[in-house]
């Protein structure tokens, strides 16, 4: 059997950990915190659908045939240069991405409509720690890396981040997981000036030990002996209820026929028949002996004192 006629291939499993998972070829986990904002479909473009905030600041886009598969940004103004950008590459599973998506849809229902404002624009902290502080909960931890630079991994040693200094180029802060190569490896970027709390967000849950259901087919060989796959049990089916018999179905026409029967009203011929079964059970009950029993529990007779004189 070949292995791309395996059904095992399409088997369902869990697999842990999340960040390993690598995509399942569709972004509705990350699209799923935003699904009540317009949703544009750019079929003939290269970003094949846009999903923006109803003021059309924050920009959400899919690439489906690119390396970066996702592109995030958010301006002042709509028609503003965008203030960060944040993409995740075709690898990085899109419960990721949702992190980021969640933060954003909250930040946006708390802003002000009137006002070019809301906390996804807000200035990033100065502490490098404020952005990455669910890693270092979790347990990662800083390893010695080149001056200006700042590299945190995973206690597996299988993720990481690397935080540029500004000075040397734009894209400050990169999460990856996964061997090196194109298909192994996810990777997410954030610009400058991306608020602090929004990366907390993303590393909140490349922290978090929950797994997620992938096709094993979806996991690359070359990632496979670095997570834990477990199958999803099947659900169980309900039973499949049992066609009755023909003795089922003259029961149930003789129960029915009683119910009716004892609903239905009575006729004049039917109150006098009972009267007399009545009137005749009543007058056998008055000529029916006493029974002996009862018989037997009477007291004895006492004889009378004018007896015992004589």
């Amino acid at each position: 059997m070949s292995a791309l006629s395996d059904p095992s291939r399409y088997e369902e499993v869990l697999v842990s950990p999340m960040y390993l998972a690598g995509s399942n070829g569709a972004g509705d986990a990350g699209f799923a915190p935003v699904a009540h904002w317009p949703h544009h479909y750019l079929n003939d473009g290269p970003c094949q659908l846009l999903v923006t905030s109803p003021d059309q600041r924050i920009r959400i886009g899919w690439f489906g045939d690119d390396f970066e598969l996702w592109r995030i940004t958010a301006a002042e103004e709509a028609v503003d240069a965008p203030r960060w950008t944040a993409t995740f590459n075709h690898v990085t599973p899109a419960e990721i991405v949702a992190g980021l998506t969640t933060a954003l849809a909250q930040d946006y229902a708390a802003s002000d409509p009137y006002e070019n404002s809301g906390r996804f624009l807000a200035d990033p902290s100065g502490y490098w720690t404020d952005a990455l502080q669910p890693l270092l909960d979790a347990g990662w931890r800083r390893e010695p890396a080149m001056h200006g630079t700042v590299n945190v991994r995973a206690p597996d040693g299988q993720a990481g981040v690397l935080i540029r200094h500004p000075r040397w180029g734009d894209e400050t802060v990169t999460f990856w997981a996964g061997p090196r190569g194109w298909g192994t490896r996810a990777e997410a970027v954030f610009t400058a000036r991306t608020p602090s709390h929004l990366i907390a967000a993303t590393a909140a849950v490349m922290a978090g030990s929950a797994p997620v259901v992938r096709e094993r087919h979806m996991v690359h060989r070359e990632v496979e002996h670095l997570v834990t796959l477990t199958p999803v049990a099947p659900t169980a089916a309900p039973p499949v209820p049992r066609a009755p018999t023909p003795l089922d179905v003259r029961r149930t026409a003789v129960a029915e026929a009683v119910r009716r029967a004892a609903r239905a009203p009575r006729t004049a011929a039917d109150l006098r028949v009972m009267a007399a079964q009545s009137r005749t059970t009543s007058s056998t009950q008055k000529r029916s002996p006493v029974p002996a029993s009862a018989a037997a529990a009477r007291p004895a007779a006492v004889p009378s004192a004018r007896r015992h004189s004589r």
